[in-house]
């Protein structure tokens, strides 16, 4: 039987059925309860006319009905479909019309809000509410826990690797486009990540499901089974692939914490409750809130009892060494900083008390490149900024846009690459610096800068939480480079000492030209950078 998620997971649940696999607050589910609520769920999909390839949206928090749905939808070898819950009426109906979705399981907070749009979903066949207390399901809509007592389970059905995964990613600007793979490859290369990280006790070369399940049972009598939180939304690829899915792969169990907005106490209570081994984050963004509330409870006497947490995974935005340095003082653990996309894994920067690793420096995944935009190889320790590709696992393509496609996933020197848009320079050692993305660039005066190179120089003021970085039009430069930051806690600093220190870090026509200071800097929910927001602020207030 070829690997697809669904496969691997009902091979879990018989080797495992007694073990945790969802705890959500007080609410724990073994795996034989994980796989028979799936299976429910799959039938009702079912006898609603879905099944291969149907495509399934997920409007949903962090929960354990998130991950029960997903599973659901991939035992019909349908396609789930993240939705963003911050979306409104219109960025709603563009993705589930986009996605071709048949289905909708939504929060029941957003109820009004369905109902609002669901005339708009001509191609939705059912849609299945979660109760989570805010309201009773429309007459248009049934409900999750009694669609699971209502059903029996579907049988077991035989599916391919080549069955379609997808995940749709916003990245800062433009509209979302889902990212296409297939089950094989994306399953293979979670493994393989796993393995080279140490986050799971599975060997490398285990591939077919049948193996994998004998791992995942030697490892279950052994008590050594990974517990993960992921802290960042489920909706986005940090916090699925490698708080999620990762996870279950390996027969480990998910903790998810329902509460929107980040909550690092609640993070830490959840850890030593639930003895978690793995979180998932995305930067700076959770991991300075994070040891702020570390050292507010060191410093009161109450210190968070860490010593289950093996490793803390970033993924997605910029994590400072400082803040590294600062959370390693708190407990012995492995950082790991992944530098990726949703179209391909790049490198990664491992860093524990005795190895620290320097900010934006990753070491390169096997086949990956970095190339000029005069398609030259960049040198190691030339100085010269190039793009980077992916070989490893390069996605089939966009879903319904062929010329993005084309764009993004292409041949170079006979090998077929991704390369999303991201600039590095490569050192004499041939790690590499990430610069950013090549569409949020700023050309002032000729030169090109990158935002995410200016906002951690400014970050580094200790006065500074947080900061964003746009080009403005100018009539001298062209583009003028503009900081937006916020302070850390009640602290200030005024505009021209935040640019002179900036100075001690970054080339003179790097500097922010201006400063505007901001009560909070916007970001996704996954800590993603919000540059809509930030042009849009800085043009109003600045001209």
């Amino acid at each position: 039987m070829e690997i697809q998620y669904a496969s691997v997971w009902e091979k879990n649940a018989d080797a495992i059925p007694n073990e945790i696999a969802l705890i959500c607050g007080d609410n724990e589910v073994s795996w034989k309860d994980f796989d028979d609520r799936a299976a429910k769920l799959a039938a009702l999909l079912d006898d609603s006319g879905l099944g291969d390839n149907s495509k399934v949206g997920l409007y949903l928090h962090n929960s354990n009905e998130y991950l029960e749905a997903q599973y659901a939808v991939f035992k019909i070898k349908g396609v789930p479909i993240n939705v963003n819950y911050r979306y409104k009426e219109e960025e709603l109906v563009y993705l589930l019309d986009n996605s071709d979705s048949e289905a909708l399981f939504y929060q029941g907070c957003y109820a009004e809000q369905v109902r609002a749009i669901k005339d708009k979903l001509s191609k939705v066949k059912v849609f299945i509410q979660v109760d989570d207390g805010s309201s009773e399901a429309p007459d248009f809509s049934l409900d999750y826990e009694s669609s699971i007592q209502n059903n029996s389970p579907m049988e077991r059905i035989d599916r391919s690797g080549d069955n379609i995964y997808m995940l749709y990613t916003g990245g800062t600007t433009g509209m979302p486009k889902g990212v296409m793979y297939q089950h094989q490859g994306h399953l293979s290369s979670m493994l393989k990540t796993a393995g080279a990280w140490g986050l799971i006790p599975i060997q490398e070369e285990v591939v077919d499901i049948e193996a994998l399940a004998e791992v995942v049972k030697e490892n279950a009598e052994s008590n050594n089974l990974p517990v993960s939180i992921p802290a960042c939304p489920l909706m986005h690829g940090t916090g699925m692939w490698l708080g999620a899915m990762i996870p279950l792969l390996a027969g480990g169990c998910v903790v998810t914490i329902p509460q929107l907005g980040f909550d690092p106490d609640l993070l830490f209570r959840e850890t030593e409750r639930r003895k978690a081994n793995n979180l998932v984050i995305v930067g700076d963004a959770f991991a300075k809130p994070m040891l702020d509330a570390l050292d507010k409870a060191s410093n009161e006497g109450t210190p968070y009892n860490l010593e289950s947490v093996n490793n803390i995974i970033s993924s997605g935005v910029m994590w400072s060494s400082e803040v590294k340095d600062g959370l390693l003082k708190h407990n012995d653990m492995v950082l790991v900083d992944a530098m990726g996309s949703t179209e391909g894994g790049m490198g990664s920067s491992v860093a524990s008390r005795d190895a620290p690793a320097p900010t934006a420096k990753f070491v390169l995944n096997p086949g990956v490149i970095v190339i000029t935009d005069e398609g030259e190889h960049v040198e190691a320790g030339s100085g010269k900024m190039g793009k980077i590709g992916t070989s490893g696992l390069v996605p089939l393509g966009y879903f319904k846009d062929e010329k993005k496609s084309a764009e993004t996933f292409k041949e170079f020197e006979g090998v077929r690459y991704s390369f999303p848009g991201d600039y590095a320079t490569v050192e004499a050692d041939g790690t590499i610096t990430l610069l950013g993305r090549g569409s949020n660039c700023i050309n002032t005066a000729g030169e090109k800068v990158y935002p995410e190179e200016v906002e951690e120089a400014v970050k580094r003021h200790p006065n500074v939480f947080d900061c964003l970085v746009v080009g403005l039009q100018d009539d001298r430069f062209g583009q003028r480079v503009v900081a937006l930051a916020s302070f850390q806690d009640d602290n200030q600093i005024e505009e021209q000492d935040l640019i002179a220190f900036t100075r001690e870090h970054l080339a003179g026509y790097k500097l922010p030209k201006q400063v505007l200071f901001v009560p909070e800097v916007m970001r996704a929910p996954n800590g993603k950078a919000n540059y809509k927001w930030a042009k849009e602020t800085a043009e109003k207030e600045l001209g």
